[in-house]
């Protein structure tokens, strides 16, 4: 929904975003060190209880406010956007600390919610709610999986890229039959994003531009497990040979 008169316009990369941004890149750091500095398995909790009350009451507040004003009809309001799926995966793994479903956080989180942080598909500025609600969920899911990372030691593996593609193929078909059904542009699967992103590089052409989305994914995939690969690498032991007598 457009802003309306009076409202403030979103800006990329002005102020209020590049604010957001910085906070997205630091509180996962500053929680991390609280939880390092305290050694304390009560206040790991806390944060994991505080976090997830966020995420709910924001996306609880996303419904009330969009039916209450009438924003959006009940098929645009379905948790089918990735990063809903992502969102949930997070919090799963906050509470679990599973490595399985950590695999899929980090790179729905990371690979996903990344982009949508730096160019937001986002009409309206700070202080509407619509961009609080937005950066809430978005940036949440980047700061409880960099968190994790920090504070639980956990990693992807080679095999997590594959597993992880798997997770994002069944999303692929979910959304794919919601969006027939629907006519709403979940996952963007039916057209590009209005806001300017990667996507916008890719073909109009909805057949090609499916099978580019594909490969698009399994390109940030890769880069995503890029530097543990290398430090797995560097840290392999390396064979000296034996001094010949």
């Amino acid at each position: 929904m457009p802003p309306l008169e009076g409202q403030a316009t979103f800006q990329h990369f002005g102020a209020e975003h590049l604010t957001v941004i910085l906070i997205t890149a630091v509180l996962p750091f500053v929680l991390a060190a609280i939880v390092w500095r305290t050694k304390s398995a009560a206040v790991n909790r806390t944060i994991i209880v505080a976090f997830s009350a966020i995420l709910i009451l924001n996306y609880v507040f996303y419904l009330v406010h969009t039916r209450s004003f009438g924003q959006l009809t009940w098929a645009q309001m379905l948790p089918m956007q990735m990063c809903d799926w992502a969102m949930v995966v997070v919090m799963v793994t906050l509470w679990s600390a599973n490595r399985r479903w950590f695999e899929v956080a980090y790179f729905w989180g990371i690979g996903g919610t990344v982009q949508a942080v730096l160019t937001p598909n986002l009409r309206v500025g700070f202080p509407d709610p619509r961009f609080i609600n937005f950066f809430l969920a978005h940036s949440g899911i980047i700061v409880g999986v960099v968190f994790l990372m920090l504070t639980q030691r956990l990693r992807p593996y080679p095999m997590s890229v594959v597993r992880a593609f798997a997770w994002s193929e069944l999303y692929f078909v979910v959304a794919m039959i919601v969006d027939h059904f629907t006519d709403v542009n979940y996952g963007f699967l039916l057209h590009k994003p209005e806001a300017f992103s990667l996507l916008s590089f890719l073909s109009d052409y909805r057949p090609l531009y499916l099978l580019q989305m594909h490969g698009l994914a399994l390109l940030f995939f890769a880069l995503l497990y890029l530097p543990f690969a290398i430090r797995d690498l560097l840290a392999r032991p390396r064979h000296v040979p034996a001094a010949s007598s």
